[in-house]
């Protein structure tokens, strides 16, 4: 029986150490989590970064802070991750301005898919087109008229290089074969303000962030840029059935961590976003802001990313917007 109970106790020390990620998930995260955001305050990244590192804290019982490190189009705080200790406690908050940037800018000094992991993805919502009440184009098809009769005259206003805003516009523009002037800005909230102040006439934006703008006549919403129509906007058309025939564009959100994470912590991290981006009380209050979760497994992720940086790619190619090496 002695020998028994020893042989016992050896097989599950060896099956502890053939797992030494168990005992790493247990106890993550043993310190504060800091979540950095690559975009400027009060954009969709940060407004849902802070929602979900409010819902982690409250889940896993440590403190998650939100940092913005907004700049170069993303490069900065993205790089400052990069460098980080990749056990879990430094983590990126990112969007389809990274999956841009791999064909965009392929001479930052990291890389997507070599220096990080993808551990989740948040959510997706449609952009909007809008213009400044003072320009005279009520519809998608007179905004193009305008553009075609004066090219480079109109400018659009962006948070900065790849991002959504910014390759949104770049793909009306090949689309519908204008030339309008991109003027991009550090952050969303300038971007947004340079509009709503008509120093830039239009510009693409989340439907999350300048819905209410629309509803208050700050601005006119030309079109919205999903496949079907915009639950918050019901009444404005898509993009493609107002005039530009299978344009497409969203933004997205996801969280990935340097490389190296332990798988273990990534899996608990993904299983631990997955349960608060489907909590009815987030459901619904994304819902009415048109925000729709995307729960995935690291896995699934993965694929998506990698998908993505494709599309993409072969809008950067089409329309040679590749900065030079």
């Amino acid at each position: 029986m002695q020998n028994f109970a020893k042989g016992a106790a050896l097989a599950l020390v060896a099956v502890s150490a053939a797992l030494p990620g168990t005992s790493v998930a247990q106890d993550y995260p043993s310190k504060p989590v800091k979540i950095v955001v690559p975009f400027g305050a009060g954009g969709p990244a940060d407004v849902f970064s802070r929602q979900i590192a409010q819902i982690l804290q409250d889940q896993l019982k440590q403190t998650f802070v939100v940092e913005n490190r907004p700049g170069a189009g993303s490069i900065i705080g993205t790089n400052e991750v990069a460098k980080s200790a990749p056990d879990g406690t430094t983590l990126l908050t990112m969007s389809n301005t990274h999956t841009t940037n791999e064909s965009l800018t392929p001479n930052k000094p990291f890389q997507l898919m070599r220096d990080f992991v993808p551990v989740a993805a948040i959510n997706y919502s449609d952009l909007v087109m809008v213009v400044h009440p003072s320009v005279p184009a009520k519809d998608v098809k007179e905004f193009i008229a305008l553009a075609k009769k004066d090219p480079d005259k109109l400018n659009f206003a962006s948070s900065g290089p790849a991002t959504p805003y910014h390759m949104a516009g770049e793909l009306f523009k090949h689309m519908s074969g204008t030339k309008i002037v991109h003027v991009p800005h550090k952050a969303s909230g300038e971007m947004r303000s340079a509009v709503l102040g008509g120093h830039v006439q239009m510009a693409f934006d989340a439907v999350t962030t300048m819905t209410e703008n629309v509803k208050a006549g700050q601005v006119r919403a030309l079109g919205t840029s999903a496949a079907k129509r915009s639950k918050v906007l019901p009444d404005v058309p898509t993009i493609a059935e107002a005039g530009v025939p299978g344009y497409e564009a969203t933004i997205w959100l996801g969280i990935m961590a340097p490389k190296g994470t332990p798988q273990a912590v990534v899996d608990k991290l993904n299983a631990e976003i997955n349960k608060a981006i489907n909590r009815p009380e987030i459901l619904a209050a994304w819902d009415k802001q048109g925000a729709v979760p995307l729960a995935m497994k690291p896995a699934e992720f993965d694929a998506f990313l990698r998908k993505d940086i494709e599309k993409w790619a072969n809008v950067v190619n089409a329309a040679g917007l590749a900065q030079k090496q």
